[in-house]
């Protein structure tokens, strides 16, 4: 059994920054979070100067692209961004595996302990297996919006799928990239109660497809070949189109939501109960250079988790790092908030809230040691790193 304490420890449940509290652990599994006044401690328990938190969720990521850090230029805008991760696939598999490696390592180390993880291909399957990271696979499925592609879209999948293991299910890209039939063939590969997952509104130009039949993505697909010829706008916005084709029973992740409004969040609230909005900010500000409007999700009390995306757009993957860029452009959220998205949040999301997401009797969540951080004097927070206590 060891006994932990530490100036703040966060309790993701209440959002609250418990000082003068102990937790109580044996084999990495929570006992209790108990009062215990330090000046009377029996000699026994382990002190860490600053925060300690339940692990951190990586509720989006993707670990294939890991080798592509600092590859791609940042501010270019989503299309262009495509563009250059579409001419960038020729790595030796041996590369491509070292970093995702060193990426899932990178992760652990820092404190997170369960990761959503988007796959395309099966290069990330032995990473995942060997990890002691918890992974929800998404393996992603796009058309181009073009109905010959399905078929063979579909057969692509289900080799990835195959290959992997643990939790799984099949998931669309984004409104943009999906025809109605591959969301109709993605509704009958998962099962009831799956988790889905749907990049959503990342950019001007998606929204503007949907809604005037315009735009930078129909010059984009004619540049690869695939003309949006037969595309017909439906005068709303792509979440709309998201909608109307997938499976409302469904545990829903839209990821990203750059362009997101009060309208949208109502919309997709009232269409299910079962949804949760992901943000990735560092990556946001990698490929778009801004930021959702978090006042609209609070105001609608949308449930947030938090993302790192991958290391072709961001500069690292770490969730407390998302967190300070949060804090450092919207002051305005408590940090209690911000660390509820990254914890107890993203274990709902991903479907680990009976293990993790919190200092729960019984649980195993894993703890983050903030060192020397105090969440009352935000001049310790841009200094502070996360790192992941051996326990």
């Amino acid at each position: 059994m060891r006994k932990l304490t530490a100036d703040f420890i966060f309790d993701a449940i209440s959002g609250q920054f418990l000082s003068n509290h102990m937790l109580i652990m044996e084999s990495g599994r929570i006992l209790d979070l108990v009062y215990s006044d330090r000046n009377s401690d029996s000699g026994d328990t382990e002190y860490y100067k600053g925060l300690l938190c339940p692990g951190f969720i990586n509720a989006h990521c993707h670990l294939e692209l890991s080798h592509l850090k600092g590859a791609i230029s940042s501010g270019t805008g989503l299309i262009n961004f495509i563009s250059q991760v579409l001419q960038l696939r020729d790595y030796p598999l041996e590369v491509i595996e070292e970093h995702i490696n060193i990426a899932d390592q990178f992760m652990y180390d820092s404190g997170i302990v369960a990761v959503g993880d988007i796959s395309n291909t099966a290069d990330t399957a032995a990473s995942k297996k060997n990890s002691p990271i918890q992974y929800h696979t998404f393996v992603e499925l796009f058309d181009l919006m073009n109905a010959t592609m399905t078929s063979a879209t579909i057969q692509k999948a289900k080799e990835v799928f195959d290959e992997h293991s643990g939790l799984k299910s099949f998931v669309p890209h984004a409104p943009y990239s999906v025809s109605k039939a591959l969301f109709n063939a993605i509704n009958r590969e998962n099962s009831k109660g799956n988790t889905i997952s749907i990049h959503n509104q990342e950019t001007p130009a998606e929204n503007s497809m949907f809604i005037n039949g315009e735009g930078a993505f129909f010059d984009f697909y004619k540049r690869i070949g695939t003309p949006l010829s037969d595309f017909q706008p439906i005068h709303n916005s792509s979440i709309f189109y998201a909608m109307k084709h997938m499976d409302p029973d469904q545990r829903t992740l839209f990821v990203h939501n750059t362009m997101t409004e009060g309208e949208d969040i109502r919309a997709a609230q009232n269409w299910s109960s079962n949804i949760y909005w992901v943000t990735c900010p560092n990556a946001n500000l990698y490929i778009e250079n801004r930021l959702p409007d978090y006042q609209a999700f609070l105001e609608e009390n949308a449930t947030m988790a938090i993302g790192t995306d991958s290391l072709s757009s961001n500069w690292q993957l770490s969730i407390w790092e998302e967190v300070k860029t949060i804090k450092k452009y919207n002051s305005f959220i408590p940090l209690k908030i911000l660390l509820q998205w990254a914890t107890i949040n993203g274990a709902k999301a991903l479907g680990f809230e009976e293990e993790l997401g919190s200092f729960t009797p019984d649980k195993s969540p894993g703890v983050v040691w903030i060192e020397n951080f105090d969440p009352t004097s935000e001049i310790t927070l841009e200094k502070s790193q996360s790192k992941r206590l051996n326990i």
